[in-house]
């Protein structure tokens, strides 16, 4: 059954990012699986052209160095001949009340309302280009956590409905939660996640930090007054956030790590050594990517070559089916 799971530009991959997500999908993926940069979902907010194309580029080499298969994996946009069409398609079987719906769209564009920003005719319409990213791939099964189900469920009901108003198009695809992860949150606050687009990236660990920049960031990480060397997340969030981190580094239980420390300064020594082993040789093999133009293209080619003979059939269908192909 293959799957299909994204990660959008919107800022540098942090370490939860990776541990959370990237490395999962290097160590647990499978034949068939697809994994891509979802740089036309980073449009639905302002934005800057050449950062985006930078992050793209920068997220793909990282997704190849962490070990997912160059086949694997492809940038969206590199789809945008087939993305367009079907996106139309799909627009076409969606209602207006299924679009006005989505929570995501709800909360953020109230967000921007209330900071006076303008709200984008792409963030209302997003759910549906998503829809066509999965219905494209002839995805079976997509990861997503609480805030993205809702989108695989309108990705569903569009499938259905197209399929039998015209035929059979699409497989029907269901929203699966991935294995539980690392529970990275922000060393400054951790009520909050680690945020790739956080304005105040002080408690944000980015994979491509420099190792004395993650010493000092992990350094200032917000702790507590109880001085009690004991794994309690709602009593002592901060610490618990340190031991959840150290643990996802080392592949060690969480209240094992917690055990033989004296003092919160040896906590963050031994996360910082953590950190910074398991991101060297991640942020080393990215980097060359980064320098060798040419392979990284040759590798960007691989996976949209890959993806778009994959969804080909698929849209062709769909078109057909519609009366416009």
């Amino acid at each position: 059954m293959p799957r299909l799971s994204a990660i959008t530009p919107s800022g540098p991959a942090t370490l939860g990012n990776y541990l959370g997500a990237i490395r999962r999908w290097a160590r647990e993926g499978r034949p068939g699986d697809l994994y891509f940069v979802s740089d036309l979902h980073g449009m639905t907010a302002p934005y800057h052209p050449q950062r985006l194309r930078a992050r793209s580029r920068e997220m793909l080499a990282l997704l190849v160095a962490a070990g997912i298969e160059p086949e694997q994996v492809f940038v969206q946009s590199d789809l945008l001949a087939q993305l367009g069409p079907m996106t139309w398609v799909l627009e076409c079987t969606c209602s207006f009340g299924e679009a006005a719906r989505m929570t995501q769209f709800k909360e953020k564009s109230a967000a921007r309302e209330l900071a006076a920003t303008p709200v984008r005719v792409g963030l209302f319409t997003y759910p549906v280009l998503m829809a066509a990213d999965i219905l494209l791939q002839g995805a079976d099964e997509v990861p997503v956590g609480d805030d993205q189900a809702q989108h695989v469920e309108l990705a569903r009901a569009l499938a259905r409905r197209f399929n039998g108003s015209f035929g059979e198009a699409f497989v029907v695809p269901k929203a699966v939660t991935p294995p539980a992860a690392a529970r990275v949150r922000d060393l400054s606050d951790p009520s909050r996640k680690m945020d790739k687009s956080a304005r105040d990236a002080a408690g944000v660990l980015f994979v491509m930090d420099e190792p004395d920049l993650l010493a000092r960031k992990v350094k200032r990480a917000v702790t507590d007054g109880l001085g009690r060397m004991e794994y309690r997340p709602d009593e002592q969030p901060g610490l618990a956030n340190l031991l959840e981190i150290l643990a996802a580094c080392t592949d060690k239980p969480v209240r094992d790590v917690a055990a033989g420390f004296s003092s919160y300064g040896q906590v963050k020594d031994a996360v910082t050594e953590a950190v910074v082993g398991e991101l060297r040789p991640l942020r080393e093999r990215t980097r060359e990517l980064l320098g060798d133009t040419a392979e990284l293209e040759r590798i960007r080619k691989i996976g949209a070559t890959v993806a778009t003979e994959r969804g080909a059939h698929r849209l062709a269908t769909a078109l057909r089916l519609a009366g416009v192909g």
